[in-house]
Order: structure tokens, then C-alpha cells, then sequence
């Protein structure tokens, strides 16, 4: 299965960045360091949809907006710090405070 290009949205009041595909959730969870950080905690891809890609477009689209508004990530979850290693023009997000 392909996944389809759906847009990452950011739920504020829950912290946490989120994709829905087929009525599926997915979500990744962060802590605000400061104001121009944030602290990527944990990663939830729905069970029906894990190994279809999904992680990585939602990722993907959490980058984005971290890119747009000029801000900085920490990778504390692993399957960020993985993605970014597989992807390292994406290793200008990280915050100096992770290096």
C-alpha cells in the first residue's frame, strides 16, 4: 500500500503533531524546551498502518513545520533520531543542545 498525501496538522492543546489516514491516527508527541524548541517524546503509528511508510510521512510533515517557523528539534524518541540519521538534510533542525 502507498500512502496517501495527507497533510501532517498540529494539535496544540494535545502537544503533539498528528496524521490520519483511513480514519487511523497517528501521532507524534512533544514537550515545548522553549520557545524555538521542541522535544520529540514519543511516536505512535497505528497498528494497521505500521510498515506502510506512514512513521516517516508523518515525520516527514513535523519536519516541515519545524523548518517553516525556523525552529529547532531534539530527537529524544527513536524513531526520529533514526529518521534523521537516514536523513541527514534534515540534521539542520536539531538543536545544538542535542549535539
Amino acid at each position: 500500500m502507498k500512502t496517501q498525501e495527507v497533510a501532517v496538522l498540529i494539535d496544540r492543546a494535545e502537544s503533539r503533531f498528528e496524521l490520519e489516514i483511513e480514519g487511523k491516527l497517528s501521532f507524534i508527541s512533544y514537550i515545548p524546551k522553549d520557545d524555538r524548541t521542541l522535544i520529540f517524546i514519543h511516536t505512535e503509528v497505528h497498528p494497521n498502518l505500521q510498515a506502510k511508510g506512514v512513521g516517516a510521512q508523518l515525520i516527514k510533515g513535523a519536519f516541515e513545520y519545524v523548518d517553516t517557523y525556523n525552529l529547532k528539534v531534539i530527537p529524544a524518541c527513536s524513531l526520529v533520531a533514526t529518521y534523521i540519521r537516514r536523513h541527514p538534510e534534515y540534521n539542520r533542525l536539531v538543536s545544538p543542545a542535542y549535539l
